[in-house]
């Protein structure tokens, strides 16, 4: 277990600046737009890139923040996996709508394309991107930033990122780096699976290592510090994805998503997606207690019982547990979701399977299955 575990952890860094607890309300970049930078889109057309996760602090949508701007004329919004008001399920197809609110074209970008056409970027000045991201390589919004940054690129358009905080902070680093022979859309980057950026630093990775001529523009966060867990930054957690509820399902994701490529559940369908694992045949107790013995940093493990309402074993009543975070800044979901798989595998080798392909994809390499 120890030789899979090493072949994840790719590179830990810890910020050896303290987090205060009376930090002031980080700022996100939609609001340093509009109050300082808003010539950067004064007089000209604008493409919006967001989904319901684009707020401001008083929970105001860029939509409507922009839509009512003087001197803007929006023009178009652009839809990612999950839809611009967040409600499609996991992998869903996204249509192309209308705004009900304030009639611009809603273009979808996880449906016919992933990246926008020359169509839809024909009466556009300048393209903003502002979604909350949770810093997990397989996250898919950020899969859809690249191909936006790419399609911006060949059209010459301006690109303007307002940034938001990475919600597990910007210290810690985990995973191998993605083997682009394993590269998807669950996996478009040569990053680590933790990366530790905000979107609008990934933004600028992006535009270095892919060698892209664009003009690219960052509307920073105010007040953020990179120790910054996202309880820290005083802003209000609005879930970017229906199976990210809360920041503990936010936190278990980075390693926790691999279960997806196994036939065991992560959850979905429950009140606790990627907390909690199982099947049908399997024993929560005995995997609970197999697992507490491995005194795997900041993460204790309780027997579970649940019953998916979608996705795998639907209708199904299942056994496993429930992770349980005692130390959010020594526990390592990789490692964690890793020895889960080990024990379950080890332990029901009739019933465990693996979904190769996917698992990995989302892994990034086929080494750490290999290892198994």
């Amino acid at each position: 277990m120890a030789r899979i575990a090493a072949i994840f952890i790719a590179l830990t860094l810890f910020s050896s600046a303290p987090t205060s607890q009376a930090a002031p309300q980080v700022i996100p970049g939609i609001e340093v737009l509009l109050s300082e930078q808003l010539p950067l889109i004064r007089g000209k057309r604008v493409g919006l890139i967001t989904n319901h996760s684009g707020m401001d602090r008083k929970l105001r949508h860029d939509i409507d923040l922009l839509a009512s701007a003087p001197g803007i004329k929006l023009t178009a919004l652009f839809s990612p996996e999950h839809g611009i008001r967040g409600a499609a399920q996991a992998g869903e197809e996204v249509r192309n709508a209308t705004d009900v609110k304030t009639g611009v074209p809603i273009h979808s970008l996880y449906g016919e394309t992933r990246r926008p056409t020359p169509e839809m970027l024909k009466d556009i000045d300048v393209l903003v991107y502002d979604m909350q991201d949770i810093g997990s390589r397989f996250y898919t919004y950020i899969s859809t930033l690249g191909e936006c940054m790419e399609a911006a690129a060949q059209r010459k358009i301006p690109f303007i990122v307002l940034d938001r905080p990475n919600p597990l902070g910007g210290d810690t680093i985990e995973g191998p780096l993605l083997d682009l022979t394993f590269r998807s859309f669950v996996g478009a980057f040569a990053i680590p699976i933790r990366y530790g950026l905000t979107p609008g630093e990934l933004a600028g990775w992006i535009k270095s290592n892919l060698k892209l001529d664009l003009e690219l523009s960052v509307v920073k966060m105010k007040h953020w510090m990179r120790g910054q867990w996202y309880e820290e930054t005083n802003l209000i957690w609005v879930p970017p994805s229906p199976n990210i509820p809360t920041m503990a399902s936010a936190l278990a994701y980075p390693g926790m998503c691999l279960i997806e490529g196994t036939n065991l559940s992560e959850g979905r369908g429950t009140t606790t997606p990627f907390e909690i694992v199982g099947a049908p045949w399997v024993d929560g107790i005995k995997l609970a207690e197999r697992l507490n013995t491995l005194a795997l940093p900041g993460v204790l493990f309780r027997p579970v019982a649940f019953t998916p309402t979608l996705s795998k074993f639907s209708g199904e009543a299942c056994q496993g547990v429930q992770l349980h975070v005692a130390d959010r800044k020594s526990f390592r979901p990789l490692p964690s979701a890793l020895a889960i798989i080990e024990d379950i595998r080890r332990n029901y080798p009739e019933q465990f399977q693996f979904k190769s392909s996917h698992f990995d994809r989302l892994a990034g390499t086929d080494a750490v299955r290999k290892a198994m």
